[in-house]
């Protein structure tokens, strides 16, 4: 993602308001794919995510008067956006829950910036590589080499496996906010982005879904897996669409990077409260690692540590 110094300064109550409520329903993805995942195969899990906020985003285009833009190269770019910011991501992190905790996959997720970093300095001209941010991501990565274990290349079992599918995925976000500056570019609103990737995303995903998970023989979910598809969908998918994109326009990149600090607190309270689910000391300290990485990417926190240390000795 670039950030623009247009929106360095300080978010106002709406905004952190907005930004809580996209880390709440961020993390609330992870928990919804849990109890999905009790009945259905991976790829009815995502497919039933994307298709659903297609038609709801495709509902509120119409209902503000706003219509998709034509022509190949566009949908070719919605194309690109899709596969890199749904259909890669949401399967590989659909799988890897089936073996690991929401909250372990959650966190992983949080590494998300650590690749952006990297690959914006290899990418684009205007977001290079800095000594804090290099800190950043060398101290992230440790967090996530924490999270995995020593014993990984020796066990590498499904519970690594399905870790490193996880990781994957980050890396695929971390792509896709790199591949989506062009959107801005080609003067497509925000709103038309969010619509265009997921129908894109759909149609690659249902044909695949048929073939793969046939769910014309899959047994009649129970009402808990229906209303988690609803809440991926609906709230995870389209409403977090419609709110990230709003951060985006007001508050800018920089400001919505500090989402990811926050879904892992949502997915792992979730999931702790409904799902029984633990962490372990090491996860924690993974956690803890990826955090001051992150905070030492973003740059304000370490900021504002020494505007208050030079206070006191400018008085």
């Amino acid at each position: 993602m670039s950030s623009s110094p247009t929106y360095h300064r300080p978010m106002t109550a709406h905004e952190w308001a907005m930004l809580l409520t996209l880390a709440a329903i961020w993390g609330g993805s992870f928990f919804f794919n849990d109890i999905a995942l009790r009945e259905l195969p991976v790829f009815t899990v995502v497919v039933a995510r994307v298709v659903l906020a297609a038609l709801i985003l495709l509902a509120i285009m119409r209902l503000r008067g706003q219509r998709l833009p034509r022509g190949k190269a566009v949908w070719a770019a919605f194309l690109g956006m899709g596969l890199l910011n749904n259909v890669i991501p949401f399967s590989l992190i659909v799988w890897g829950q089936q073996h690991i905790a929401s909250g372990v996959a959650s966190i992983l997720n949080a590494s998300t910036p650590l690749f952006t970093v990297i690959f914006a300095h290899l990418l684009t001209a205007d977001e290079r590589m800095t000594g804090r941010r290099l800190a950043g991501v060398l101290i992230g990565f440790a967090g996530v080499a924490c999270m995995i274990g020593p014993g990984a290349l020796r066990h590498l079992g499904l519970n690594v496996t399905a870790q490193l599918m996880c990781l994957a995925a980050a890396l695929s976000y971390a792509l896709a906010g790199i591949y989506g500056r062009r959107f801005r570019a080609m003067g497509i609103a925000p709103m038309a982005t969010a619509t265009g990737q997921v129908m894109a995303s759909s149609a690659v995903l249902l044909p695949l879904m048929l073939v793969v998970d046939r769910p014309w023989t899959l047994a009649m979910p129970g009402p808990p897996v229906i209303f988690a598809l609803i809440g991926v969908a609906g709230m995870s998918t389209a409403l977090a669409y419609v709110l990230y994109f709003r951060i985006l326009a007001t508050a800018g990149a920089t400001n919505l990077l500090l989402v990811t600090f926050l879904i892992p607190v949502s997915a792992i309270c979730l999931g702790t409260a409904f799902l029984s689910e633990t962490l372990s000391m090491r996860q924690i300290l993974g956690m803890a690692l990826i955090g001051v990485g992150l905070a030492a990417i973003d740059g304000r926190l370490w900021r504002a540590l020494r505007a208050a240390i030079r206070q006191p000795a400018a008085r």
